[in-house]
């Protein structure tokens, strides 16, 4: 029987192949370049590209392609064969070193935020060979970077490897400060926890919403939604369980580490979750997570939702992105260890963290801002967009002695006695979770809670890795030559400098925001056009540009192209309410209103003496209705023209945010009440019912 540890790894080009695969020293000289960045000699380049040729092709390639991560927030591939003609008529499999290192894919029709015009067609692809290749049917995919023929960069994966870059620099320099000079790379890892639904493929294209914006526009709630909490961690329906092992079994060919699965709180909701790797290569692995989610789902008959909100009413989907920063040796430093008090390589690398949150707090709110993650963030089941860290009772206890100069009696080491004597006794954590924090220090790392399902986990890594890298410049700067005495000063001023951003409490609570804003004085950027023109903030700009994270010319596209990214989301949502209105819900409400007074008629035929008190009433509130729907139908059209009209695109943004969405939203509570009195047979798509319910 074929076990997980036979296939785990099979369609990766990976460490074990490359050993098998290469010489000696050719293996050696590729390891130097993923483990030190040496420079990546040429014909070194061509001995991997032919073995990697050789390997694909004995397992099933026919073609290759530069896989890279656009603008748009999915990845993109140009598939070539590796057929070459040779003179007898037949044809070669080669692959050299040239096409492995560059690719040229077309640049013109990806998103560039003025970086090129239309017309300016020409892009290119560079292999990054600290992550690996794969094999994805029958393509073997290499991962890469993507850039303009100038030079900007176009891509997502660009700009982490510089932040990556920038935190291992900075940080070498703090850890020599401790005399750790055997370490040659710190790296930051990341474990996203990956929120989704899963509805019937059959129901999906019953709706327009779903098909053209990945969410519901309309829908009232079911008798039933999440309220008895019976569906978090529940048992796995058979359907689902088996969607999960095949899910599985792709991810783990990939090299992927799937760990944990289970149900989530709303109906129909679930998660995976992934141990920790490396931050690039836990990008490219959640992004082709995200691909192969979908592609599974529909072998299944399932339709896999990525939408940060596909339902209004119950749960949306997060990502929850576990980062944390650790050294070529193995030293974990975000572990406290035992006695965290004394500990002053963490409480620096830490006193880092809480200084880069609270500094550039805008920075991750804006990582995380798209128009899907708009109608989460704040919500219930969410953290707020206050960006804010939490460090439980332990950490707290030893920052407080800290800054109050008062001693630190250690954190009380609890023994659980649940009262029955055949279950075992444990030691209790120091510290409880804080599930309503958008930065929860969660025991060796800190969870990011704030990013969208659907959104690429680069963004938040980028910001995260650059803003701590500043700290660290900083302290670095500022303690080489000094003693130890000048950490802890250092540490002590710090923290009292940034207690502001630390806060343990409940993030749903609504006396936080004021607490928040007026009190303390931090940011709440509800929207996604309060945040992303702040991206061009003098200090932003500096920090980006100074670590080389960004040109400035590339941060200003970011904003243009986030922008305009949030404006074409909320039109199609608009304008797809407008198409599903006219031509759905008015004629069936009509049509229902037809038949209640085709009843009355034959009822008051039968006994002109019938009150038809039920008919009258349901008569009068659906002609009501059917008036209502028209009339804000035609009033959202009206808003989507004046949006058109505007050109500028944060100007447009914010006509969105003022006007659009609310006369959005107004369309919607009519259409919903229409729905709760219309007879189901009439109603022209599944309801919220049907689809939180329907896979069985």
């Amino acid at each position: 029987m074929e076990t997980v540890s036979d296939y785990f790894g099979c369609m990766v080009f990976d460490d074990r192949v490359m050993k098998a695969k290469l010489s000696a020293k050719v293996y050696q000289s590729l390891k130097k370049t993923i483990d030190e960045g040496a420079e990546l000699n040429l014909s070194v380049a061509n001995a991997v590209a032919v073995a990697m040729k050789d390997w694909a092709i004995e397992n099933g390639a026919t073609h290759f392609t530069h896989w890279f991560q656009p603008l748009t927030g999915i990845t993109a591939e140009k598939h070539d064969s590796f057929i070459t003609p040779s003179p007898d008529g037949r044809v070669l499999m080669e692959f050299s070193g040239k096409e492995l290192i560059k690719g040229e894919p077309d640049a013109s029709s990806f998103p560039s935020g003025g970086l090129r015009a239309t017309f300016e067609a020409r892009g290119y692809t560079a292999w990054d060979p600290t992550s690996y290749a794969f094999i994805k049917g029958k393509t073997l995919c290499i991962p890469t970077a993507f850039c303009s023929y100038t030079g900007d960069a176009l891509d997502k994966k660009t700009p982490l490897l510089r932040s990556m870059e920038a935190l291992n620099k900075q940080a070498l320099r703090v850890l020599k400060l401790f005399g750790k000079e055997d370490v040659k790379c710190v790296r930051t890892s990341v474990g996203p926890e990956q929120e989704y639904f899963l509805i019937t493929k059959e129901m999906y294209e019953k709706r327009k919403d779903l098909i053209f914006t990945g969410r519901t526009l309309f829908g009232a709630m079911p008798p039933k939604g999440q309220e008895m909490d019976d569906h978090y961690f529940g048992v796995i329906k058979p359907r689902v369980a088996a969607y999960m092992e095949d899910l599985n079994k792709e991810l783990w060919k990939l090299g992927i580490l799937a760990k944990t699965e289970h149900n989530e709180v709303a109906p129909a909701q679930h998660e995976l979750a992934p141990i920790y790797a490396t931050t690039n290569i836990a990008t490219d692995h959640n992004q082709l997570t995200m691909e192969i989610m979908q592609k599974v789902a529909q072998k299944h008959g399932l339709v896999c939702l990525l939408h940060e909100k596909p339902f209004a009413g119950v749960n949306g989907s997060g990502k929850h992105n576990n980062w944390s920063i650790s050294t070529d040796t193995g030293i974990n430093l975000m572990s406290p260890g035992d006695t965290p008090y004394e500990n002053v390589q963490f409480l620096l690398f830490l006193t880092a963290v809480i200084k880069a949150v609270d500094d550039y707090q805008d920075l991750l709110r804006i990582a995380v801002a798209t128009a899907g993650n708009d109608h989460r963030l704040g919500a219930n089941e969410a953290p707020p967009a206050i960006i804010s860290i939490f460090l439980g009772d332990e950490l707290n206890g030893v920052l407080e002695a800290i800054v109050n100069d008062t001693p630190y009696a250690g954190a009380e080491k609890t023994t659980m006695v649940l009262g029955v004597d055949v279950l075992p006794k444990f030691t209790k954590d120091t510290t409880d979770r804080n599930r309503t924090s958008p930065f929860a220090f969660t025991g060796n790392k800190f969870e990011f809670r704030s990013l969208g399902s659907s959104n690429s986990i680069s963004c938040a890594n980028i910001m995260l890795n650059s803003a701590v890298a500043e700290s660290l410049k900083i302290f670095a700067d500022e303690l080489e030559g000094k003693d130890e005495a000048a950490i802890h000063e250092l540490i002590k001023r710090e923290l009292k400098a940034h207690q502001r951003i630390i806060f343990n409490g409940d993030g749903y609570d609504a006396s936080w925001v004021t607490e928040a804003t007026e009190k303390r004085g931090l940011l709440n950027y509800k929207t996604t056009p309060d945040c992303m023109p702040h991206l061009m903030d003098e200090k932003n700009v500096k920090m980006l540009t100074g670590h080389k994270v960004f040109t400035e010319t590339e941060i200003r596209s970011r904003v243009d192209i986030m922008l305009e990214n949030y404006s074409k989301t909320v039109l199609i949502e608009a304008n797809t309410m407008v198409d599903m209105a006219k031509k759905e819900i008015l004629p069936a409400v009509e049509a229902y209103a037809a038949e209640v007074a085709k009843t009355a008629g034959l009822k008051k035929a039968i006994d002109a003496s019938l009150a038809l008190s039920y008919e009258r009433k349901a008569i009068a509130k659906l002609s009501v209705l059917t008036d209502m729907i028209d009339m804000k139908a035609e009033d959202l059209e009206k808003v989507i023209g004046k949006v058109k009209a505007v050109g500028e695109v944060i100007e447009e943004s914010y006509e969105i945010r003022d006007a659009l969405i609310p006369a959005m939203t107004a369309l919607r509570a009519v259409c919903d009440e229409a729905e709760t009195i219309t007879a189901e047979k009439y109603w022209p798509f599944p309801t919220y019912g049907d689809l939180l319910f329907g896979v069985r």
